[in-house]
């Protein structure tokens, strides 16, 4: 889930309030936000999850979800260098493909996403502390208190993860390629030789479904993209950080994975709901455990610091432009921050929490697979339909081999939706449990758009409104 954007995104935040961004960011720190935006306890737990479904099979959907990961990556550097200002995915689609699309795909991709991932981040951060220090709190205290201390620093507009975020993400990934490394040199470590006969089954059906699963573990370079007007060579920088960015994560969870593999059942990653804790302790005994609390709070708290910091004022962008409830615009005189939608997000992540609970964690973070997925679908649709009508419109990054990664793309983000569930007992409450917040914010949608702002639902605004808002 979303980490790392902290630093841009409070340079972005002043500089705005005197009416220009600075150009500041390199490669290096685009790089930093496109890693660090991916490492969370949920890209932990399903990892090691999907590799004790499949075994060594689980390259395959890995490999697959990187692939459809740079698609992505296409996609979005095309649309930011194509339309440079500080946006979120509304400002595409709604000169694509209209304002409809555009609503679902920016709510699909974070409001909700934020809804089911921010819950499960939280539970999962209750739980390793329970591990750990068993009975030292009341349960749901830890996932409570961490949402509630980070909902004030954001009403204030502090944010203690911002100069420290460029090196956490370089961090959370050194830890990783610790203990798998360490995994892989280990003593008690099975013969590599021995698991490959055991749960080896690239091409299976049932391991080619899992790439809903592995994807999960790529989603969430494109926050670089807003950073387009603080980027010093934008040009260059956009497409590379999140390329490099995610080959990195790409290396990284393959080697996790293949640690875990050799110093842990099977079995027990497959149906353990810590299995993270179980490799951690595996590798380095006490000693890990301790690691993966430090780790487990890092990317908890700097995951949700950071979405609620950035998506309330992608809210506030889509009231500036009539796409959402005017009261998410007020600012607080105090702090400058958007206190409404500070809260409403913050109200919106802790909703599962008490409703759902630890039992229903995977079933939250598919659900935001999907959602994301819905999102990313619409992206590789805007890359076209902007391709086609607006054909000579420059555009300083140009996707690679274009129609096929964008066709690529949407045809393998359907068939991963389809077989998203990674177990049929699953299956209907994952769809449920999507369906019912994406078909309630589509009739909202609706209903704003035709009762409130009186426009066509898939007429596509000027292309002057995305690239010059303030003059539209």
């Amino acid at each position: 889930m979303t980490q790392g954007a902290s630093v841009p995104l409070q340079t972005a935040t002043t500089e705005a309030r005197s009416g220009r961004l600075r150009k500041v960011l390199g490669l290096g720190s685009l790089l930093a936000v496109a890693i660090g935006l991916v490492v969370s306890q949920g890209v932990m737990v399903l990892m090691l999850q999907g590799a004790g479904i499949a075994g060594l099979g689980f390259i395959v959907p890995l490999g697959l979800a990187y692939l459809l990961a740079l698609s992505y990556a296409f996609s979005f550097a095309e649309l930011s260098l194509m339309i440079p200002r500080a946006g979120s995915l509304s400002s595409y689609t709604e000169v694509a493909i209209g304002q409809f699309p555009a609503i679902l795909a920016t709510f699909s991709g974070y409001i909700v996403v934020a809804m089911f991932a921010l819950s499960a981040e939280l539970l999962l951060l209750d739980m390793i502390i329970e591990k750990v220090y068993p009975h030292a709190l009341p349960s749901m205290t830890v996932a409570f208190g961490v949402l509630g201390l980070f909902t004030v620093l954001n009403l204030c507009n502090i944010d203690i993860f911002a100069r420290l975020q460029s090196l956490l993400a370089v961090v959370m990934v050194v830890v990783l390629l610790l203990i798998g490394l360490n995994a892989v040199a280990s003593d008690s470590a099975v013969p590599l030789a021995s698991l490959a006969q055991e749960g080896w089954n690239p091409l299976g059906m049932g391991v080619l479904a899992l790439t809903a699963l592995a994807i999960w573990g790529f989603v969430g370079a494109e926050f670089v993209c807003p950073l387009v007007e603080e980027s010093r060579k934008p040009e260059r920088d956009i497409p590379r950080s999140m390329i490099i960015g995610l080959s990195v994560i790409f290396g990284t969870i393959a080697l996790y994975c293949l640690g875990a593999l050799l110093v842990v059942p099977q079995a027990e990653l497959a149906s353990n709901g810590l299995p993270h804790y179980l490799f951690a302790t595996a590798v380095f005994g006490e000693t890990g455990q301790l690691l993966l609390v430090t780790a487990a709070v890092t990317a908890t708290c700097s995951t949700l610091n950071t979405s609620l910091a950035a998506i309330p004022r992608m809210l506030r962008g889509m009231a500036q432009r009539g796409q959402a409830f005017p009261c998410f615009k007020r600012l607080s005189a105090r702090t400058g921050s958007p206190w409404v939608a500070v809260l409403f997000v913050a109200a919106i992540t802790g909703l599962p929490i008490v409703l759902m609970g630890q039992d229903s964690i995977n079933l939250m973070l598919i659900a935001a697979a999907l959602a994301w997925l819905l999102a990313y679908i619409i992206t590789h649709v805007d890359v076209i339909v902007l391709r086609k009508r607006y054909p000579h419109l420059a555009r300083p990054y140009r996707t690679p081999f274009y129609p096929l990664p964008q066709l690529f793309g949407i045809g393998g983000m359907l068939y991963a939706v389809w077989h998203a569930s990674p177990s049929p007992e699953l299956t209907v409450q994952i769809f449920t449990s999507a369906g019912v917040v994406l078909g309630l914010v589509s009739l909202i949608a609706v209903l704003w758009i035709k009762l409130v702002m009186r426009k066509p639902l898939f007429t596509p605004e000027p292309i002057e409104r995305a690239l010059n808002p303030d003059q539209v």
